[in-house]
């Protein structure tokens, strides 16, 4: 094997294992062909390597930086609060409610949720801050007649706890749609995007034990963050 290859090797376990943290600067091209006992060309190579799997950027007259690629997982099946996804995963987030405030079920959404045509809701928008960066913008749509109050500091922390401890709702079920779209002036706004032109949207309508749709979601996560998992088993046909 190419030893620019043996290096880049060493240099991404580095990356992903800590040893270079997100932010920080890789050892110069001067170091590393000291290191390595190789030539420019070849830490080069390595180098050109990193930047292609997107491990690091270089900037004229700093060197390389290291880019924060830790993706967290989210799943595609089952129905857990972001909250609980933040504890589960040890993510170092923030909420921001960027909006609350009552609406009217308009026509589309009535078709989505089977809700009664401006029936009231609540519109709640949230940002997600993970490393100084806003990945996540939350869109919830919630029926009053359901939930009648929904205080603010509750949506900063969980609405889910909120409405199983302290409502007594019984949530059971969502059905979600997983697509690639491109961004928003929205997005724009309320996100921490760079060269972005996509963005990962997850709408779920979901559903309490006796059927009753309360919540319809739009969630909107930047690409590099997140990763969608499941686990499948084999049926024969």
């Amino acid at each position: 094997m190419n030893k620019f290859h043996d290096i880049f090797l060493e240099l991404e376990k580095g990356i992903l294992e800590g040893v270079y943290q997100p932010g920080t600067l890789l050892p110069s091209e001067n170091q590393l062909v000291e290191q390595y006992s190789v030539s420019r060309e070849t830490i080069r190579k390595a180098l050109n390597l990193l930047i292609n799997a997107g491990y690091i950027q270089k900037k004229q007259g700093k060197g390389s930086i290291v880019l924060n690629v830790r993706k967290f997982d989210l799943p595609i099946s089952g129905v857990i609060s972001y909250k609980e996804l933040q504890q589960a995963q040890k993510m170092q987030s923030i909420t921001r409610v960027v909006e609350l405030a009552e609406d009217q079920v308009s026509e589309s959404l009535a078709q989505l949720t089977g809700w009664t045509k401006n029936a009231p809701i609540w519109r709640l928008v949230r940002q997600r801050e993970i490393d100084g960066e806003v990945v996540i913008v939350d869109i919830d749509y919630l029926l009053k007649e359901i939930i009648e109050e929904l205080p603010k500091e509750r949506a900063e922390d969980s609405i889910y706890d909120y409405f199983e401890n302290d409502l007594g709702l019984a949530i059971s079920y969502a059905q979600k749609e997983i697509t690639v779209e491109p961004i928003t002036e929205a997005d724009q706004r309320l996100m921490t995007l760079d060269k972005d032109t996509h963005v990962v949207v997850v709408r779920s309508v979901v559903c309490l034990e006796d059927t009753r749709c309360f919540e319809y979601t739009e969630s909107r996560h930047r690409l590099d963050k997140f990763k969608f998992v499941d686990f499948a088993r084999r049926r024969k046909a």
